[in-house]
């Protein structure tokens, strides 16, 4: 065994150094030749140690460049990646014209992989449980420091992936983003348009409460057929159109049904209308139709169209206060349902209840209580052949 070297240093503490590890001195010229030889004595640590004392004693010689190339590619074949991956970034930072630079921007790239892919990020010797984020760290290096290389746009779109891997949704969508926007003829384009659909997709899938995901993962499968029909990917992207417009035809279902037994049937036309428009044919789409006509028959075209605009009920109601003030006392009428109140967009969740605007209006005066078996009434009977009301209900069949 070699005896330890003693290491001095003004004001500071002796330092002991195992045999081999001392650092080397010497000029630019000597220090590369060490490294040589020790790599032909099979000694590659002793060569690092070398080319990095080169480095940093003389960082401006002519030697530097490939003295930090060289040691780079020593750490990456010893598996030590993250240091290597440092050294190939450094090498592209202080000497981007010297002629290591395409390669050690492909050496980035191939570790990020590495880790891209489940290699285990160690530190002082103990692995740790996820190294997503070396590889992002490394994957950004590469776009940053070659913005137009060879390697740039897989790079970009590994981030996407890395991001997506740990449930960063938002950050792995403006990864891929980002290589639609800048790299368009890249062949990894294709693949960033379909995660695009695919990320909304699977978020729409799992419910959640974001009620555009649906439509953002429909619009990104639209581009991604619109510009890349050919690809391979076109059929899995049909398909999840098929899912999409089901499960939306579905919810619109679901809300006119729900509008249709609150007996607010303008709302309710209006989203058997919606079912009719996204899935012709299908059975939701017939039965919506079937209803619409039950609607129709009972209470005719005008009390199903849509309310008046805002600004018209506004004038509308100011209107019949004034009436009321004129008119003195009057008895107050129990009204039709609040038909005429906002309606919620298409696209509303049907997890959420209703808007408060539609719900049954609780200042309606309770309508007069049946007379007793046997007994008068002291009202008036109503005239037959009366106007039916959206309120009767009596030949309707249920929805």
């Amino acid at each position: 065994p070699g005896t330890a070297s003693v290491v001095f240093k003004a004001n500071k503490k002796t330092q002991y150094v195992a045999p081999g590890e001392e650092e080397l001195s010497g000029d630019a010229a000597h220090l590369y030749q060490i490294g040589q030889t020790a790599e032909k004595e099979g000694n590659p640590k002793r060569a690092i140690r070398a080319y990095k004392s080169l480095i940093k004693h003389h960082p401006k010689d002519s030697l530097a460049p490939s003295a930090l190339y060289r040691g780079a590619q020593l750490q990456e074949q010893l598996h030590d990646y993250t240091p290597a991956a440092d050294s190939f970034r450094e090498l592209v930072e202080k000497y981007p014209t010297s002629p290591y630079f395409e390669d050690a921007i492909e050496a980035q790239f191939r570790i990020g992989e590495l880790y891209l892919n489940g290699k285990k990020l160690k530190v002082l010797g103990i692995p740790l449980a996820s190294s997503l984020d070396r590889a992002v760290t490394i994957f950004a290096n590469v776009v940053r420091t070659a913005p137009y290389g060879k390697y740039t746009a897989r790079a970009q779109f590994d981030i996407g992936l890395a991001r997506e891997k740990q449930g960063a949704n938002d950050a792995a969508l403006q990864a891929y983003q980002a290589v639609v926007d800048k790299f368009p003829n890249e062949p990894v384009a294709v693949d960033a348009q379909y995660q695009i659909g695919y990320i909304w997709f699977t978020a729409a899938q799992t419910g959640t409460k974001d009620a555009a995901a649906a439509t953002n993962a429909k619009t990104a499968f639209q581009d991604f057929l619109f510009h890349y029909p050919k690809s391979e990917k076109s059929a899995q992207a049909r398909a999840n159109l098929d899912i999409l417009e089901h499960k939306q035809t579905a919810n619109s279902y679901k809300v006119a049904k729900f509008y249709d037994k609150q007996k607010y049937y303008r709302a309710a036309v209006i989203y058997y209308n919606e079912v009719i428009r996204q899935q012709p044919g299908s059975q939701e789409s017939n039965q919506a139709k079937k209803r619409i006509d039950q609607l129709r028959a009972k209470f005719g075209d005008a009390a199903l169209q849509p309310a008046l605009p805002v600004a018209q009920q506004v004038s509308k109601k100011k209107s019949e206060a004034h009436g009321g003030q004129s008119a003195g006392t009057g008895s107050a009428k129990p009204g039709a349902p609040n038909n005429e109140a906002p309606l919620p967009p298409s696209e509303t969740d049907s997890s959420l209840p209703p808007p408060a605007s539609l719900a049954p209006d609780t200042t309606t005066v309770p309508a007069p209580q049946l007379p007793l078996p046997g007994g008068s009434s002291s009202g008036a009977s109503p005239a037959p052949g009366g106007s039916t009301s959206p309120d009767d209900e009596s030949a309707l069949p249920e929805p």
